[in-house]
């Protein structure tokens, strides 16, 4: 009913935009007068255009009267074909193959529209047409299109976002530290790593931009950027509507509406998503599916442009998640240093449980604790861009909120242990970027910059952690008769208030000198500033009442009253240095090193006791220091092709790293610094279009990211119960495969389905990586297996018009984990965040432009 509400929503919109003049015209092919299909016909200096149809016909409204105007015509593989167009009869347009006969796709990674082939950093680009094809809604699906990604999710806000490796701790997330990967979708950033789990809304482009990016963004970028852009409202009309229907009880349906409302001065734009689909886990328990899907998302936008060279933006958009579920299934048992009696079999014999399932690919649970990720995320925005000189000021102001409600299972297991484990939280953000990016001189041009940062982050109510009946036989250090006292633990609940405040401000800039038409030096400086408070108070109520100091004891072993109060600030300058250089028209080398800091970080998760006692030294985690080291080539070896190259190495002085404590009371685990870490390695981008219709691509990346320096780790899971710490030097970093890669081809070709003209398409599309280990401190059995992942896909698509898509993902049913977590207070038992299976579908797709 959602669904089609806002569909008809969308309509009655649309009835009132139709009512246009227009130009007419047919786009050809000047050597072999073939009509070209989807080339882009716009208005210069406006975001009015449109596409050709199946006989490259095209009908642009226009906002204006019947004055002459300028368009610009484009289609991958031709050069651009700029002409004045009148009042007068239908256009013939003859477009000539460019010399590589290859497209150019625009990224505005340095501020400012550039072809990515000219632009001296590793940036891979995914276009509408790559996410709509693939059928890919989230980030999660994006990784397995540009292998260094890396996402990891136990629930959206454990939620890590890295790329090479690096970003953002890997496991159980605490909200006291910043995310090395900035997110950001229309020049806004997303402080929340949950943004990565909501369902794309009308998608332009996305730009993945690795290595350090500070001096070109507002937020402190250590480890790279996710750029995205929305489709922008149009002073064309133009309806898009999709519906797509799976396996698993999978529906899916988008839209969009734009067109203007004030002849060429308002338009406006409304976009929305609505996701669903059964779980991918059965509960014998409950006797229901969990896992399942169940999102919805709005985007509206307006443009006002009362003059040429000046527009404002304002965006307001909002999407809600109510799944049931992002439950973690039973996946094994680690002996332990631990006395026999405190290991997990000899736990639940002595309870007389016995799990669903052994084998986690069974797909069954039991837990008794309903699994809940509710999240509420939205915000407003307003951009102005006006041209001054030779460059553009823009200005970007945002706030954004999010509200999150969630319930875990933290025991993995049917037995009352942990009875509720819920961190409800609210999290504001305001944020305001000012910068100018221009030409400055015949050969100078750049960016500066200056952006302010505020976020507060609150618990609604309180983060809670109770224990159950069970708990008991899970925590007990003897053989003391006084822990099976009857209701000992149960109901023994620990509240958690942790409140944040956050205040950061940066000023950046970078600059390209054109020392000469085939050399250019790159240099860029950002002085930034954070300053973090938290205000902790912990309490611990409920279990046995009792007078009884032994009792008492006992109840303190596992939740421990705590509260302090620090503040923290931080100033650093960072910068980088690239030098390009263009040695021939279809070669380009670059060098960069870039010296970056991630900010100092606080502990909002709890941190360990010792002898009754906080480690209160543990609550302010360093920030980290970034060496890094680039060297890349891009590439047109020969006709239809791209060849990129990209060799790294990465340095981090301080690196911040989420460890796992025994103690109950901090299962959400608590950061600490390494000393010393590295990562090294390269990638190797390539595209290959074949005659005029089979195109294919290849990624690869090979990481190797190892602890150089850390003496004082925590101990692995099966290491639980001997010494407290160990030396990790030289071991490897969790989450990081040694190989990935991902690769795809498609044919197309021109045809007809139902008497309608269009293309056929059929295509493929393949990711793997090897295996990679799934704790921050090597485990010999917390390592996921290497894996594989075939998607397939066939259709008829017309640019203008339906598109009818059959599709596949996971086709060859790969079983495999996505990440491997130990349940709180290390008793042995871990469990799997477990990918996808096999899931297919149909989707419907109809545009009018």
């Amino acid at each position: 009913m959602r669904h089609a509400l806002l569909i008809s929503l969308i309509l009655l919109f649309a009835s009132a935009l139709f009512s246009q003049s227009s130009r007419q015209g047919r786009v050809m092919d000047s050597t072999t007068g073939e009509a070209l299909i989807g080339a882009t016909v716009s208005v210069r200096g406006t975001t009015q255009g449109t596409v050709t149809d199946a006989d490259g016909s095209f009908t642009l409204a226009l906002a204006s009267g019947g004055e002459e105007v300028e368009l610009s015509v484009t289609y991958i593989g031709y050069d651009e074909l700029r002409l004045l167009a009148g009042s007068g009869g239908p256009l013939e347009i003859l477009l000539q193959p460019s010399p590589a006969d290859l497209g150019e796709i625009l990224v505005t990674a340095r501020r400012r529209n550039e072809d990515v082939q000219t632009v001296p950093i590793p940036v891979a680009v995914l276009g509408a047409r790559e996410l709509d094809n693939s059928v890919t809604f989230s980030v999660n699906q994006v990784k397995e299109m540009v292998p260094s990604v890396q996402l990891y999710s136990s629930n959206p806000r454990n939620t890590t976002l890295n790329i090479r490796g690096l970003g953002s701790t890997f496991g159980l997330t605490n909200d006291g530290i910043d995310p090395g990967v900035g997110f950001y979708v229309d020049g806004v950033y997303y402080a929340r790593a949950a943004a990565t789990t909501l369902d794309f809304i009308d998608i332009q482009q996305i730009e993945v931009l690795r290595g350090p990016q500070g001096t070109l963004f507002g937020k402190n970028t250590t480890a790279g950027t996710f750029n995205i852009t929305t489709r922008k409202p149009t002073f064309s009309p133009s309806v898009s509507l999709e519906q797509s229907f799976g396996n698993l009880g999978f529906v899916q349906t988008r839209g969009s509406v734009s067109g203007p409302i004030l002849r060429d001065r308002l338009a406006a734009r409304l976009s929305f998503t609505g996701t669903n689909r059964e779980g991918t886990l059965y509960n014998v328990r409950t006797e229901k599916s969990t896992n399942s899907l169940n999102n919805q998302g709005v985007r509206a936008q307006l443009l006002y442009q009362p003059r040429e060279g000046f527009d404002l933006t304002l965006i307001g958009d909002y999407t809600r998640q109510r799944p049931d579920g992002y439950a973690q299934v039973f996946a094994g048992a680690v002996p332990t240093q631990r006395a026999g009696f405190r290991q997990f079999d000899a736990i639940i014999s002595d309870l007389n449980y016995q799990l669903p399932s052994r084998n986690p690919f069974d797909r069954l649970i039991d837990t008794d604790t309903p699994w809940r990720a509710d999240q509420d995320m939205g915000g407003v925005s307003l951009q102005g861009n006006l041209k001054v000189g030779s460059g553009t000021l823009t200005s970007i102001s945002a706030w954004r909120a999010w509200h999150w409600d969630p319930s875990n299972d933290r025991d993995f297991t049917g037995l009352y242990a942990v009875a509720r484990s819920q961190a409800p939280s609210n999290h504001q953000q305001w944020s305001q970027e000012v910068r100018y990016a221009g030409t400055l001189s015949e050969r100078l041009n750049g960016v500066v910059g200056v952006f302010v940062f505020y976020q507060q982050l609150d618990p609604d109510g309180a983060h809670i952690l109770e224990a159950g009946r069970d708990q008991w036989r899970f925590v007990q250090h003897n053989q003391d008769p006084l822990w099976q006292t009857p209701g000992l633990l149960d109901g023994l609940t620990e509240e958690t208030r942790p409140q944040m405040r956050n205040l950061s401000g940066a000023l950046f800039g970078q600059v390209a000198w054109e020392v000469s038409d085939r050399f250019k030096v790159l240099p860029g400086l950002r002085l930034n500033y954070d300053r973090k408070s938290v205000n902790f108070s912990r309490t611990v109520t409920g279990g046995l009442p009792t007078t009884d100091p032994a009792l008492l004891a006992l109840q303190q072993r596992v939740f421990t009253p705590l509260s302090f109060a620090t503040e923290v600030a931080d100033y650093n300058l960072s910068g980088q240095l690239t030098l390009a250089y263009d040695p021939a028209d279809h070669l380009r080398w670059y060098a960069t090193y870039s010296l970056a800091f991630k900010p100092v970080g606080l502990n909002l998760g709890g941190i360990p006791v010792q002898d009754d006692r906080p480690i209160l030294e543990l609550a302010v985690v360093q920030p980290e220091r970034v060496n890094h080291l680039e060297l890349g080539l891009k590439s047109e070896p020969f006709r239809n092709a791209t060849l990129n190259l990209t060799g790294f190495y990465t340095l981090i002085s301080d690196y911040q790293t989420n460890v796992q404590s025994e103690q109950l009371g901090v299962t959400r685990g608590y950061l600490a610094n390494a000393d010393l870490v590295r990562v090294a390695g390269s990638e190797l981008e390539w595209t290959y279009t074949a005659g005029k219709h089979l195109r294919t691509t290849l990624s690869a990346s090979y990481l190797d990211g190892r602890y150089v320096s850390f003496h004082d780790a925590p101990v692995p899971l099966e290491e639980t119960g001997g010494v407290e710490s160990k030396d990790i030097s030289g071991e490897v970093l969790p989450g990081i495969s040694k190989w990935s890669a991902s690769g795809g081809a498609e044919y197309y070709r021109n045809g007809k389905l139902l008497g309608q003209t269009g293309e056929w398409f059929a295509g493929t599309d393949a990711y793997f990586r090897t295996g990679f280990s799934s704790s921050p401190s090597t485990s010999a059995y917390l390592n996921v297996p290497g894996y594989a992942l075939l998607n397939a896909r066939i259709g008829f698509r017309m640019p203008v018009g339906f598109t009818l898509l059959a599709w596949g993902r996971n086709i060859g049913q790969t079983d495999y984990f996505e990440q491997l977590l130990p349940a709180g207070g290390n008793a042995g038992q871990y469990a799997a965040v477990l990918g996808d299976p096999a899931t297919y579908g149909i989707t419907l797709r109809y545009t009018f432009l």
